[in-house]
């Protein structure tokens, strides 16, 4: 095999970082230095330093671990952080993840390595706590597939015209209320964790992540937001949607745009009822929203379906798995001829083989594989986003035994919803 192949053997288990590295990253525990390293993330997106009052309103938490990489004058030059949050996999199951969020190096330190010596300190020190994965929010695709991330699920952006008429045998039932501050504050959190427990790629989300999205200090704080709750037939809280409004312009007879931020529903009457509320807001012209999972088909349901377009469609959530065996045994497998998968991990160092049938994986060794793949192309098909048939396709997965890719099609089939993770962190 050539050295540059991907799915070439690695067989030193959890490498640790060179002694005497030369990118040193430490532990940032002074919020101090914390704030310092945040402003600097911020600047490598080109913004401007957080504001005094939104530093202090949810600035960080003690459970966050913060890293510093450094520059031969000592000066920390890059940062990087995670929240811990529970990951929910096909079949149900969650398991402990690492959120990652604030990457940066700063521009004039860029190209050298540091981000390297960020992300392998990062996911060490994660993998060590007992996170069985990692997952972000790309700025950049191009970045955090050689540190072992994959898309592990997308998503549609989508528009609804406003007033767009539904289906008489479109889904029913249930109420709509909103809520002020105070109520979103209190009962939110709990319905969304609950919500995000049912779809792959649901994530529990910190408090302060609540508060900066119900509470916001700084510019945000000013903008009109709204917030409201949807109500079964059974009487049971089952969905909410918080939105922002886009102003139209009226002298030249432009109408508002409300913008949905997050739409959370257990099922299709408590999606159909939000969307009807949202549509049904007066003086607006359109509903739009960045993030929908990819089996809403609101279209399906409307009258008219061309009222309902699919904008674009993106990258919602990178996974880096950091424990395979414990990844693999927690989510569920569909029925299905035994697959023996071989996985490689050339950021960390690892290579395990486990076969996979039975509803199980079980570890194998000495045993030929029937496919293989790299640890980033096994999140593509991890959460059930993508089939195994396609990755070999496309050349991002191989197959040895033919026939193997269609049964590995049938073991990480699991019914349920499309993943989507629809946080955005």
């Amino acid at each position: 095999m050539s050295p540059d192949d991907p799915f070439a053997p690695h067989p030193a288990p959890h490498p640790a970082p060179p002694t005497g590295a030369p990118h040193p990253v430490r532990s940032l525990t002074d919020p101090a230095d914390r704030r310092r390293a945040f402003d600097l993330f911020l600047g490598t997106l080109h913004h401007g330093p957080i504001t005094d009052d939104a530093w202090e309103a949810h600035g960080q938490a003690p459970d966050e671990h913060w890293l510093g990489v450094a520059d031969p004058s000592g000066a920390v030059v890059g940062s990087a952080y995670s929240f811990p949050t529970r990951l929910t996999l096909p079949g149900g199951a969650r398991v402990p993840a690492a959120a990652v969020s604030g990457v940066g190096v700063r521009p004039d330190r860029t190209r050298a390595g540091r981000l390297t010596a960020l992300m392998r300190a990062q996911l060490t020190a994660a993998r060590h706590r007992g996170d069985v994965a990692a997952v972000l929010r790309a700025s950049e695709a191009g970045i955090y597939g050689r540190y072992g991330y994959g898309v592990a699920s997308r998503a549609d952006q989508v528009r609804v015209t406003a007033g767009a008429a539904w289906r008489p045998e479109a889904p029913a039932g249930g109420t709509v209320r909103m809520l002020d501050p105070d109520e979103a504050t209190a009962l939110l959190p709990g319905l969304q964790e609950r919500l995000a427990a049912d779809r792959p790629g649901g994530m529990t989300r910190s408090a302060r992540w609540w508060r900066r999205a119900l509470r916001p200090a700084g510019p945000p704080a000013g903008e009109y937001k709204g917030v409201a709750v949807h109500t079964g037939s059974d009487g049971v809280d089952d969905g909410f949607v918080v939105w922002g409004v886009a102003e139209g312009d009226l002298a030249t007879g432009g109408t508002d745009e409300v913008r949905v931020q997050q739409l959370w529903a257990a099922g299709p009457a408590a999606t159909a009822g939000l969307w009807r509320f949202l549509t049904g807001l007066d003086l607006a012209g359109a509903v739009t929203s960045w993030s929908r999972p990819l089996d809403e088909d609101l279209d399906l349901v409307l009258a008219d379906s061309r009222a309902h377009r699919v904008t674009g469609r993106a990258d919602d959530l990178w996974l880096r798995l950091l424990d395979p065996d414990a990844a693999l045994r927690a989510r569920a497998w569909g029925p299905g001829g035994p697959v023996v998968l071989q996985v490689h991990d050339a950021f960390l160092g690892d290579t395990g083989t486990w076969r996979l049938a039975d509803g199980a994986a079980e570890p194998t060794a000495g045993t030929d594989p029937d496919l293989e793949c790299t640890v980033d192309a096994l999140a593509a098909a991890f959460l059930g986003d993508r089939s195994p048939s396609s990755l070999v396709a496309a050349g991002r997965w191989r197959e040895h035994t033919p026939g193997a890719r269609a049964r590995a099609d049938a073991l990480f089939a699991v019914p349920g919803p499309a993943p989507w993770c629809g946080t955005f962190f």
